[in-house]
C-alpha cells in the first residue's frame, strides 16, 4: 500500500495480511501513514531507525509515520503479519471527547503507540488471552472493510479505538511489572553496596543516619529496604560483621577481650561482651577457649 493510495481513499484505513521471508521481504522504507503490525506466526529480526530486535508470534509494534524499516531473515525463517495502516487524522480529537476518552488515559497522540519515547519498548508481547482479544478486533474490521455495509466507517474507527484502549492497558501493565522489578534490582544492588560498606568500614564509628547521607537515602526508607532484603536491620547487620571478625581476632591472636572490642570498633568492652553472648552463645573468653 502505497502513501497515495491510502491518502486518495475516502476512508483512509486499510487491513492487510502478509508473509515475508528473505526472497519476499520489503526493502528499507518509510510511509506517512500509521503502521500497527501484529506478528500472527513467525520470526524474523525487525530493522528499524538504526536499530534491530528479534520478533515472534503474539508481538505488537507500531510504526509511526516517516519512520524506517524493514526485516531480515535468518535461513528457514519467515514471518505472517497482519497490517493495519491508517492516517493520523483518522479518528479525530472531537469522537474521541464524545467518546470520553481524554488525556488521562494516556490515549493516541500521548500515548505508547504514536509517541516515539514509548514504542512498547520495540514491541508488546501479548499473553494467550490478549492474543485471542487482538485479533477478534483485527478480523472485526477486516470483514466490515471488505462488506462495506452501511456504517462501517464508524465501527472500524470505534474497534481501532477500542484496540488502542486495550493494548494500552496491556503496556500500562507490563510497565508497572517491569517497574515492579527494576525497583527490586536496584534495592538488592543499593544493599550489597551498603554490604561492601559495611565490611570495609566496620571498626568504625557507623550509624543509619550516615549510611543514609552516603547512599543518598533516608533513614526510614534505607531500613525498610534492608530489613525486606536481608531480615536485619542494618545495626543488626554491622553487629553480625563486628562479631565475625572479633571471632578471628580471638582464635588468631591472644589480645585482650578491651583490645579485641576496641579493634572491632567497640568502646565498652561489656557491651561487647554482652553482643557477644547474645550472637555466639559464650563469652568472648570461653569462645576463644574452645566453648
Amino acid at each position: 500500500m502505497s502513501n497515495d493510495m491510502l491518502r486518495e481513499r475516502r476512508f483512509p484505513f486499510d487491513l492487510l495480511r502478509f508473509v515475508h521471508n528473505s526472497q519476499s521481504r520489503p526493502g528499507m522504507h518509510s510511509h506517512d501513514f500509521v503502521e500497527l503490525v501484529y506478528v500472527v506466526k513467525g520470526e524474523a529480526t525487525h530493522c528499524f531507525e538504526g536499530d534491530r530486535y528479534p520478533l515472534r508470534a503474539g508481538d505488537v509494534f507500531i510504526i509511526n509515520p516517516h519512520e524506517e524499516h524493514t526485516f531480515e531473515f535468518d535461513d528457514g525463517q519467515e514471518i505472517e503479519i497482519i497490517n493495519c495502516l491508517f492516517l493520523p487524522d483518522l479518528i479525530h480529537d472531537t469522537c474521541l471527547r464524545e467518546l470520553g476518552v481524554d488525556d488521562s488515559l494516556d490515549y493516541f497522540y500521548v500515548l505508547p503507540f504514536l509517541s516515539p519515547d514509548e514504542r512498547f519498548h520495540h514491541r508488546l508481547k501479548l499473553s494467550e488471552r490478549e492474543t485471542s482479544a487482538v485479533l477478534q478486533l483485527l478480523s472485526f474490521m477486516m470483514h466490515e472493510l471488505m462488506q462495506k455495509r452501511t456504517g462501517y466507517m464508524t465501527l472500524i474507527r470505534l474497534k481501532l479505538v477500542e484496540l488502542f484502549i486495550m493494548l494500552s492497558r496491556i503496556y500500562k501493565d507490563w510497565v508497572n511489572l517491569n517497574r515492579d522489578e527494576t525497583k527490586l534490582r536496584s534495592n538488592h544492588l543499593l544493599v550489597q553496596r551498603i554490604n561492601g560498606f559495611l565490611e570495609r568500614h566496620y571498626d568504625e564509628k557507623l550509624n543509619v543516619a550516615e549510611l543514609g547521607s552516603r547512599f543518598n537515602i533516608s533513614n526510614r526508607q534505607l531500613n525498610r529496604i534492608y530489613k525486606q532484603e536481608t531480615g536485619l536491620t542494618v545495626v543488626e547487620k554491622i553487629h553480625h560483621i563486628r562479631i565475625e571478625h572479633a571471632k578471628q581476632l580471638l582464635v588468631e591472636g591472644e589480645e585482650k577481650v578491651l583490645h579485641v572490642a576496641q579493634k572491632v570498633g567497640y568502646d565498652d568492652p561489656a557491651f561487647f561482651s554482652q553482643l557477644f553472648r547474645r550472637y555466639v552463645g559464650c563469652s568472648p573468653g570461653k569462645f576463644r577457649a574452645g566453648g
